[in-house]
């Protein structure tokens, strides 16, 4: 069983950051080897481009044939994607 990789979302990532955090990320998870699991423990500043970046990763995971998750999400998080009803899809923990 291949080892989880785990990457770091950074405190801020809002529309202006999305396209530079989603290269970022695009490529680690193209260099993964096991599930991803995104930890978002350091988010601060949230919109719903933040969504949209993570689901592109879960799509990207999910190419791959690799398990996703999102964990340490903030409660705005949570509420974000409640609210866009895509909670399950990022398997919010």
């Amino acid at each position: 069983m291949a080892s989880t990789d785990t990457l770091a979302l950074p405190a801020q990532l809002t529309l202006p950051e999305a396209r530079a955090a989603l290269e970022t990320l695009e490529a680690a998870i193209a260099e993964a080897s096991g599930p991803v699991t995104m930890d978002a423990s350091a988010l601060t500043h949230i919109d719903s481009a933040t969504l949209a970046v993570l689901l592109q990763c879960r799509r990207s995971a999910q190419a791959r044939q690799l398990g996703f998750s999102v964990q340490h999400a903030p409660q705005r998080l949570v509420d974000l994607a409640r609210l866009y009803g895509v909670e399950d899809l990022l398997a919010l923990a």
